[in-house]
């Protein structure tokens, strides 16, 4: 059969769930188009019921994830970075498409979060003595804090950096060994759901990080309100669904990241990787230096 007569066969794109790829429950789908707006694809529409299903495999993963090394965890991320070099190609094109760049700005964006993955895979096994330690207290004691993750943490990805933007909001939150429920941008979520398709085939665990696309209010409402998800990222939402998701976290005492002014291209410090932190703090005596030497 000639080119001339051959009919291309379309990617569909699917959500990606603990290590699955579904459809979403809902059956809808939207029209995701490039800067020009030409069709691209049509994308699953999340409903609340995917969002509840993405927290359960979050949790699910949660146990094993947050036990691992934190060695393990860098080998991990180390390999979604050989993983998408073995795939630039395509993500390049999504890119340039999703954000209306020039091929060579899209391949520079590429590289750039490939570069991510290997920054936040060399720091899963140095934070700890960053923001942890041993602290001087007055009595006989060891007084050792040590960072233990959040949980499960809603990430709402930037709207306008479908790629890098999402990688640098998302490998920080599994670096320190939480897991994650990623709502990828609304205009362009195919770089994100294509991602998926890497991590399922990079080691890491089915439900450490799951991937919705639709309407971001839509998904973030029910993730900002949920009983389980312990902290949420609110990197994609406006002033208004910030607000309004803000106060709906509040109501179970969530870890909320506030939207701020961010430039991804530039190399990012240890604020996302402290952010999703908690503090242990363990007391133990050391016994007592007598005279007549030590006693316990």
């Amino acid at each position: 059969m000639s080119d001339a007569t051959r009919l291309s066969v379309f990617k569909t794109y699917k959500l990606y769930v603990g290590g699955k790829f579904p459809r979403s429950e809902s059956g809808r789908v939207y029209e995701v188009s490039d800067s020009k707006s030409n069709w691209l694809a049509n994308a699953p529409q999340s409903s609340r019921k995917d969002a509840r299903d993405a927290v359960v495999a979050a949790r699910k993963a949660f146990g094993g994830w947050s036990g691992a090394t934190a060695y393990n965890r860098g080998q991990v991320l180390y390999r979604v970075a050989e993983m998408l070099e073995g795939r630039k190609e395509q993500f390049v094109r999504e890119v340039a498409e999703a954000e209306g760049l020039s091929k060579a700005k899209a391949a520079a964006v590429v590289d750039a979060a490939i570069d991510r993955w290997v920054w936040y895979a060399g720091w899963t096994d140095k934070i700890a003595q960053v923001v942890g330690g041993a602290n001087p207290v007055a009595g006989p004691y060891f007084n050792l804090s040590s960072p233990e993750p959040t949980g499960v943490v809603a990430v709402l990805a930037p709207q306008d950096s479908s790629f890098l933007g999402l990688v640098s909001v998302l490998a920080p939150v599994i670096a320190t060994g939480n897991t994650a429920v990623v709502v990828a941008s609304a205009k362009a979520p195919l770089p994100a759901l294509s991602l998926g398709e890497v991590l399922a085939t990079s080691d890491v665990p089915g439900g450490v990080v799951n991937i919705l696309s639709g309407a971001t209010a839509e998904l973030g409402a029910p993730l900002a309100a949920h009983q389980d998800v312990n902290a949420i990222d609110l990197a994609g939402a406006d002033a208004e669904l910030a607000k309004e998701l803000e106060i709906a976290a509040a109501d179970n005492l969530k870890r909320v990241l506030r939207p701020q002014p961010v430039d991804y291209t530039a190399t990012p410090g240890t604020d996302r990787l402290t952010a999703f932190l908690e503090t242990k703090t363990v007391w133990h005596p050391t016994g007592a230096l007598g005279a007549s030497g030590s006693s316990y």
